[in-house]
């Protein structure tokens, strides 16, 4: 999961599985769509999601070496 936050006045943070990301698009507040059709506005940029969901797939793959061995 990946920490996210709401776009709000209190910038509410919740955490989200990459997994359900189905774009990210930057109207021009960042807004995070679903592939179960919800779409998030986030106070995060773009390259920020983006730079999150590689992190968090690099250490998925890390987790699985480590076990594998």
């Amino acid at each position: 999961m990946i920490e996210l936050h709401k776009l709000s006045h209190e910038r509410e943070p919740f955490h989200l599985n990459p997994d359900l990301i189905e774009r990210i698009e930057a109207v021009p507040d960042c807004h995070v769509s679903l592939t179960t059709g919800s779409r998030i506005a986030v106070c995060e940029t773009v390259e920020d999601v983006v730079a999150r969901v590689k992190q968090w797939r690099v250490d998925i793959l890390a987790d699985a070496l480590r076990v594998a061995r």
